[in-house]
């Protein structure tokens, strides 16, 4: 069956997103991304579930260093629409609610929701650990706003559902394994990511880029870091659709490393279908 490490508690949007990529295994809560990787490079877990980027927030702060540095592979993704659900103590009407916890950035999202409504928010630490707390004895008058998951798990009432002011924060999960296992060239939509640093040369990370436009290959993310808090020193993290055995992803990576000091491909993977532009050869 097999166990696949996530950080937060039980409940959690990652847990949701192990729930729905690997239903077999078995969550594994975490208090943190590092104890994430440490669990599977321990053997306590066979793989991690770890956010990279948010539709509304951007990259999660940390994962563009802790992912090269982890020593394991990434082998798939996962996209979790962020649903925002109040909950409260069973038997609990939505009209005795008065005041919400929840992650500092679930409020914002349901604003609008909770204004309309005059409940107060406070911020709590983690989502699904508020709805823990409640369960294990709050009051009549306060709610959690989670998943649903964190309400079926924490034995919680579901008093209202989607509540998010606008519908598409999503999160993009990363799967982690010890071992690479990369899908066969030409199996269905692949994605590949891989972390560089160019040369100390007049234009090369232009000149670097430049194989992947000529050979038609769809670069979906590209995003730059410091690296050891170094002004001078920068890292690129890039995801791209193809596998680096497609003939042009094969040639635009040869012309990249001419330009690299260092490249160093993290996983080659599934692309999730639903999320897949399909502009490479």
């Amino acid at each position: 069956m097999g166990k696949i490490a996530f950080q937060g508690e039980l409940g959690a949007y990652s847990h949701e997103a192990c729930a729905q990529a690997r239903p077999d295994m078995t969550p594994l809560p975490c208090p943190t991304f590092e104890d994430c990787i440490a669990a599977v490079r321990s053997g306590d877990a066979d793989l991690a579930m770890l956010p990279v980027e948010n539709s509304t927030y951007g990259r999660v702060a940390d994962m563009h260093r802790l992912l090269p540095e982890s020593g394991l592979h990434i082998v798939g993704e996962a996209f979790i629409r962020v649903r925002i659900a109040l909950m409260a103590l069973p038997g609990t009407p939505l009209s005795d609610i008065r005041h919400v916890r929840a992650h500092l950035v679930l409020i914002p999202q349901a604003r609008g929701w909770l204004n309309a409504r005059g409940i107060t928010a406070e911020a709590a630490a983690d989502s699904a650990g508020a709805a823990a707390d409640l369960a294990r004895g709050g009051q009549r008058s306060d709610g959690v706003l989670a998943s649903v998951l964190a309400a079926q798990t924490h034995g919680l009432e579901v008093l209202a559902r989607d509540i998010e002011d606008q519908g598409h924060n999503t999160t993009r999960f990363v799967i982690m394994s010890p071992a690479p296992d990369q899908p066969a060239p030409g199996s269905g939509p692949v994605k590949t990511t891989f972390v560089f640093r160019v040369r100390n040369i007049p234009a090369a990370l232009y000149k670097a880029m430049g194989g992947f436009a000529t050979n038609g290959v769809n670069m979906v993310k590209l995003e730059s870091y410091m690296v050891d808090g170094q002004f001078t020193a920068t890292q690129f993290y890039a995801d791209i659709e193809g596998h680096p055995d497609d003939a042009p992803v094969a040639r635009a990576l040869e012309e990249l490393a001419y330009f690299c000091t260092q490249l160093n491909i993290l996983g080659v993977y599934p692309a999730d279908p639903d999320h897949f532009d399909g502009g490479a050869d």
